[in-house]
């Protein structure tokens, strides 16, 4: 490589136009020269690690850690903070990181190591494991560095932008957009420890960042939805956005949201953009240099989504074969996610192959279409389908819904009255609450047995 490398977070060295409050997480803020002299100071202590494990809470001390080692050019390790010991103890184990003591915001040090090389590793996200114990993702450099600088010409995202979230700092939506998003464009970041309705409404900011889970809140409080009115962009990603949310989200705050489509090892590949449609159930198009493709069963309308582009990981830490096992046979990942692409571009996400695509009586039926359905209902506040060993249909469709003042038979002649009849529910379960993660993603393999 000839000449200076590029700085991965470019509006981090801008100290010229720097602000007090540029980085602001849980009511603590710091300017981006305080946070450029924590990380310095954290780089020194950690240069030269195989990788370094941050206990990433939502606090000024993660920030500075994960940006001390990009510094540096360690990988960074985000361990959640709420993982029990085993899943700790893998996560350190198998990633080989150094447990370095906290930033501290008050420590400086100014740091003169050269730009790392774009290729090498910036961080290793550990998968929820749904299929085994957690796998290490590994995300170059060039690839979040691809990633941001995509969403900021999707997202018209700029320095005079103030981006206000309150996820978690261990997964690619907090961190990587969240954060090091906010250090690429050069916007302020608000971060409010807790996503509550009432800290976004009080943010003030023009850009937000929410999952599913968070914009439910939201359009359940009135008042703290109309604050969000003069935001220029809501965005919604990490699952898909129920129908009757986006709706509520609208007719409250005045503006449509965007939607966004990404997985650890590929970051965020499709969105909606800012300047375009925004409509109810669609991810939107792919990003600059991403390809999709659907591999699907002849005449089948949805099916694999697959990819390739410059966003994507370098494979799982220390497994080749599940790596060699993401990818077809000619180069494309494979997400794992059943999807349709409509005629004009825009892209859909069903679910997920393993738990979301349900082929009842000969019928391939995507579990989100089934599941916006039943939302539509006014008594239905959560929902959730799944796909149930039937000896004659192959398939049946159960749904589980958190709702009141309605039965059983109502919702599946509701369904039966939205969409296509073989589309229905056989069996509808009522539940107190829907298992889900930290992200807000229900966790269906935590359901009840039917």
């Amino acid at each position: 490589m000839t000449g200076p490398v590029p700085r991965l977070l470019t509006a981090l060295h801008d100290a010229p136009s720097d602000r007090p409050d540029a980085v602001t997480v849980d009511g603590r803020t710091c300017s981006r020269e305080e946070l450029l002299g924590a990380a310095g100071a954290f780089a020194a202590r950690v240069a030269g690690a195989p990788a370094v494990a941050v206990h990433a809470t939502p606090s000024l001390e993660t920030v500075a850690a994960v940006v001390g080692g990009l510094l540096a050019g360690v990988p960074v390790v985000p361990v959640p903070p709420d993982a029990g010991p085993s899943e700790r103890d893998h996560i350190l184990r198998d990633s080989g990181a150094v447990q370095a003591p906290p930033a501290v915001l008050t420590e400086r040090r100014s740091w003169d190591g050269p730009e790392p090389d774009p290729d090498t590793t910036a961080l290793v996200l550990y998968t929820s494991g749904t299929t085994g114990a957690p796998k290490g993702v590994l995300v170059p450099r060039r690839a979040v560095a691809a990633d941001l600088d995509a969403l900021a010409g999707a997202w018209e995202w700029t320095p005079e932008d103030t981006l206000v979230h309150g996820l978690p700092l261990f997964h690619v939506h907090g961190l990587v957009l969240g954060v090091l998003g906010a250090l690429r464009t050069g916007s302020r970041l608000v971060h409010t420890g807790r996503p509550t309705p009432q800290a976004y409404a009080a943010a003030g900011g023009s850009l937000y960042f929410g999952v599913p889970t968070v914009w439910g809140r939201v359009a359940r409080d009135a008042e703290s939805a109309r604050a969000l009115s003069g935001a220029r962009l809501l965005v919604s990603g990490s699952a898909p956005l129920p129908a009757p949310v986006f709706r509520d989200l609208e007719a409250l705050t005045g503006q449509r949201p965007v939607e966004r489509y990404g997985m650890t090892e590929t970051l965020i590949t499709v969105s909606t953009r800012a300047a375009g449609e925004r409509r109810p159930g669609s991810v939107g198009l792919p990003l600059p240099g991403i390809r999709t493709r659907i591999a699907a069963e002849p005449g089948a309308e949805i099916g694999e989504l697959q990819l390739t582009g410059p966003t994507l990981f370098d494979g799982y830490l220390g497994r080749p074969e599940a790596t060699a096992a993401s990818y077809t046979e000619d180069g494309w990942f494979r997400t794992g996610d059943i999807a349709a692409i409509e005629p004009d571009g825009m892209h859909r996400i069903v679910g997920r192959a393993s738990t979301d695509l349900i082929k009842s009586g000969g019928y391939r039926i995507g579990a989100g279409e089934v599941e916006n359905a039943l939302l539509d209902h006014p008594a239905v506040r959560e929902a959730a389908v799944v796909g149930a060993p039937h000896a004659d249909l192959g398939q049946e469709i159960v749904a589980y819904v958190v709702a009141d003042g309605v039965g059983e038979r109502e919702l599946i002649d509701f369904v039966a009255g939205h969409l296509s009849a073989h589309k229905r529910p056989r069996k509808v379960r009522f539940l107190t609450e829907l298992p889900r993660n930290a992200m807000g993603k229900p966790q269906k393999k935590l359901l009840p047995p039917v």
